[in-house]
């Protein structure tokens, strides 16, 4: 019984991955899956960046109003809608006219969803640095916007980056929606060898164990980057 349940494996794994060079499905899926995670990541810190100074500043000084109030409305509205909706909204409705790369689609869209966690991220960081801090900037002759940039950022920066590091690992399992716009990425490469197999447990089960292999490699690092952060404020 042993030997026969090997086999059906072995014929299994073949027929999934071996035969027609299906495995190339998850692989060109994987690249296109790390593309569009790296592309959001950097799309979604810049405009959580810019959202969350945009809000302190209105938090400390009152200033820019307006600006506030649409950092406000983007927020209300990209955190508490779906990703995969968004997504849809995007590609369907905003981009329905335009011949435009899925991929590019794709990167807009997890990035400007990211972009809203990444703001209050580092919203949180920034109204976490004491008051202090701010009024040692104007001793040594800083301005508001210097003292932001040499004094509180980088403070606030290094306190969240274990959150910032945790949010790019949800915006990788996040991406596994492209496929709802036809992209070949990862999860849908594994689909793709199911629909041509009739097979669902082998293709399936081996994007989750990739997804699963990655989410707990960046969470080692993760972790070492915690640790690390951690011995250096006890110096």
């Amino acid at each position: 019984m042993l030997g026969s349940v090997k086999l059906g494996f072995v014929d299994s794994f073949k027929q999934n991955f071996l035969d027609s060079d299906r495995w190339h499905y998850l692989v060109d899926g994987l690249g296109t899956t790390l593309l569009i995670t790296a592309l959001a990541v950097v799309l979604g810190m810049v405009l959580g960046f810019l959202i969350a100074i945009v809000r302190s500043t209105h938090d400390k000084t009152g200033k820019l109003k307006f600006l506030n109030v649409l950092c406000r409305i983007y927020l209300t509205v990209i955190r508490g809608t779906p990703v995969v909706v968004q997504l849809l909204i995007i590609y369907f409705v905003i981009f329905a006219s335009v011949p435009i790369s899925k991929t590019f689609v794709a990167v807009i869209a997890f990035g400007i969803n990211s972009g809203a966690y990444v703001a209050e991220i580092v919203r949180s960081g920034i109204m976490s640095i004491d008051n202090g801090q701010f009024e040692a900037g104007r001793s040594l002759g800083f301005n508001y916007s210097k003292t932001m940039i040499y004094i509180i950022l980088p403070q606030a920066f290094k306190n969240i980056l274990p959150a910032l590091a945790n949010e790019c690992i949800v915006l990788l399992k996040e991406t596994s929606v492209a496929g709802y716009i036809a992209i070949q990425d990862l999860t849908k490469g594994g689909d793709i060898i199911r629909s041509q197999t009739f097979s669902a447990f082998m293709p399936l089960i081996s994007v989750a164990i990739i997804y699963l292999a990655m989410v707990m490699i960046l969470t080692h690092l993760v972790g070492k980057l915690e640790r690390r952060l951690s011995q250096s404020d006890r110096r």
